[in-house]
C-alpha cells in the first residue's frame, strides 16, 4: 500500500480495552489494512494497537502496508489519564499527543490525523483554530499524510473549509439513517472530494438492519443483512468503519466488494429511514 492510500474498510479499535491487541491482530490477519484509533485512554488502548502492529510486522505485515489513523482529543474528552499537559497551550497539546501516538504505534508517521471533535457545537472556536494550525504543521512536515476532523456538523465543516490553509481530507462521523445517513455533511464532502468515514453504521441503525426488506435483499444476494448495510454505505460514498469482535464478521465485512446493490435496493434502504 502506498502512503495514505485509503483501504476499502477501516477497523475501529474503540472500546476494546484489554482485548485491543488481540482483536487488532485478528482484524489484520483477516485482511483489514486500515486501523482507526485515538490517544484517548477513556475509550481507546492505543498502545495495545501498537503491540499488535509490532507482532504482525514480525509475521509479515509491514507498516508500509497499513493505513494508520489516530486523533487528538481535547482535555474535556479525556478521563484522568490525559496523555499531555492539559494546562499547556493547544498547539503544544497537539504536538505532545501526536508524538505519544507515534510512540504507541511504533511508527514515525501517520497516514491520517484527526481532531476528535470541535470544542463547541456552534461553530469553530479559537481553540479549534489553534489545534488545526498545529495539525497543518504536522502535515507540512510529513509526519502525517492527511488531516481531518471527526464528530463535526456542517457549519463547522463549511467554516473550516473556507478558512483553513490546509483543508480537511477526511471527515469521520457517526452515521444515522434517520438523518439521511448524515446527508448534508456527506454530500458536502462528496462535492469537495473529502473522504467521508462513517461509524456506528450498524449500531446506530438497528431498525434498518432488522427491517424485513433488508433481509429480503440479503436473501436474494446470499449475503448477511450487515453486509447489505455496509455495501449500501460504500455505494453512497461512505468509507465504513467496523469494530466487530467476531472474526467471522471481520471476514464477511471484507467481502462486501463481491456484490453490488441495485438502484432499487439503494432507494429501498434510503426509504426505510
Amino acid at each position: 500500500m502506498k502512503n495514505a492510500e485509503l483501504p476499502p474498510f477501516i477497523y475501529g479499535t474503540a472500546w476494546k480495552e484489554e482485548r485491543t491487541a488481540e482483536l487488532t491482530k485478528k482484524a489484520l490477519t483477516a485482511g483489514f489494512r486500515g486501523i482507526d484509533t485515538a490517544n484517548q485512554r477513556r475509550h481507546y488502548c492505543e498502545a495495545l494497537v501498537g503491540e499488535a502492529l509490532v507482532e504482525l510486522k514480525r509475521q509479515g505485515i509491514p507498516r508500509e502496508d497499513l493505513f494508520l489513523q489516530s486523533k487528538y482529543t481535547y482535555p474535556q474528552g479525556q478521563d484522568h489519564r490525559v496523555p499531555y499537559d492539559p494546562h499547556a497551550d493547544f498547539g503544544t497539546q497537539v504536538r505532545s499527543s501526536f508524538a505519544n501516538s507515534l510512540e504507541h504505534l511504533h511508527t514515525d508517521y501517520l497516514d491520517s490525523y484527526l481532531l476528535h471533535g470541535p470544542m463547541y457545537l456552534n461553530g469553530m472556536a479559537d481553540p479549534d483554530w489553534e489545534v488545526w494550525a498545529a495539525m497543518e504543521d504536522l502535515q507540512r512536515s510529513g509526519q502525517t499524510k492527511m488531516i481531518g476532523i471527526s464528530n463535526v456538523g456542517l457549519p463547522h465543516l463549511v467554516e473550516l473549509c473556507k478558512q483553513a490553509e490546509i483543508k480537511p481530507s477526511i471527515v469521520q462521523n457517526r452515521c444515522y439513517a434517520v438523518r439521511g445517513w448524515d446527508r448534508d455533511v456527506r454530500e458536502y464532502c462528496l462535492e469537495r472530494r473529502i473522504v467521508y468515514e462513517g461509524f456506528s453504521l450498524l449500531t446506530a441503525n438497528l431498525h434498518v438492519l432488522a427491517d424485513p426488506r433488508v433481509a429480503a435483499i440479503a436473501r436474494r444476494l446470499k449475503v448477511t443483512c450487515e453486509q447489505v448495510i455496509f455495501r449500501f454505505a460504500t455505494q453512497i460514498g461512505i468509507l465504513p468503519l467496523t469494530g466487530t469482535n467476531n472474526p467471522e464478521h471481520m471476514k464477511e465485512d471484507l467481502e462486501i466488494t463481491n456484490f453490488e446493490l441495485s438502484s432499487a435496493d439503494l432507494n429501498m434502504i434510503h426509504a426505510i429511514a
